[in-house]
């Protein structure tokens, strides 16, 4: 857990603070104040992605077996490893939040943390529900380079939106991790620019989608 706190770190603060006063010369504001909700939807992201995948381990080394043998159903046990490693995951953003705070950064309505709590969640569940469709260890660095890293530089954690090119805002829209961004910044900083409620569906529903995919996907498993 506490080696997964590196990458995070390391965009804080080089980009924190190297890229700090050209956004503040560009009247944004403070820099590290706009990025950090988004540096912790990234801890939370990765950590739920790799500990998603857990289950291919689990069927390599033999421990899936064990698992099955259970008196419980697939769906259970589906479920079960999905909100064990979201929290895992939720653990490890509350770590990343408190090394933002520690940079400098200070949520705007302390009385909206619960909020972000649950934005927070759902951003690991998704990120769970994604590492768990995966079937074998050869799928994980095209997930990772060709959908993980995609959804987290084109989600707006890292840059505003308004004066991004029609193009690139469009994707920032259709990707679903740009909600939860928005939610945990507007949660955390004031103002959402989708609105709480479209933030709320896009990430509930998507999250919901995807454990009915790997609760599927597991149903089939054979080991």
């Amino acid at each position: 857990m506490i080696g997964a706190l590196g990458q995070p770190t390391l965009f804080l603060l080089s980009l924190g603070f190297g890229l700090g006063p050209t956004f503040a010369r560009a009247g944004r504001g403070d820099y590290v104040q706009f990025l950090a909700p988004g540096i912790v939807t990234m801890g939370i992201l990765f950590t739920a992605v790799f500990s998603g995948i857990g289950i291919i381990w689990d069927r390599h080394f033999g421990f899936l077996k064990e698992t099955l043998v259970a008196p419980v159903s697939r769906l259970e046990i589906v479920l079960g490893r999905t909100l064990g490693s979201a929290t895992v995951a939720l653990i490890q953003g509350g770590i990343v939040f408190l090394v933002c705070v520690v940079a400098g950064f200070r949520p705007a309505q302390p009385m909206l943390l619960p909020l972000a709590l649950m934005f927070m969640a759902l951003i690991a569940i998704m990120g769970t529900a994604i590492g768990s469709v995966l079937q074998d260890m050869q799928g994980f660095p095209l997930v990772m380079n060709f959908i993980v890293l995609p959804l987290f530089f084109f989600s707006s954690a890292l840059f505003p939106v308004p004066d991004l090119p029609a193009a690139v805002r469009l994707a920032v829209r259709v990707n679903p991790l740009s909600y939860g961004v928005d939610g945990l910044r507007g949660a955390l900083n004031g103002g959402f620019a989708f609105g709480v409620a479209t933030d709320f569906a896009v990430l509930a529903g998507l999250a919901a989608i995807l454990l009915v995919i790997g609760a599927y996907l597991f149903s089939k498993i054979e080991v």
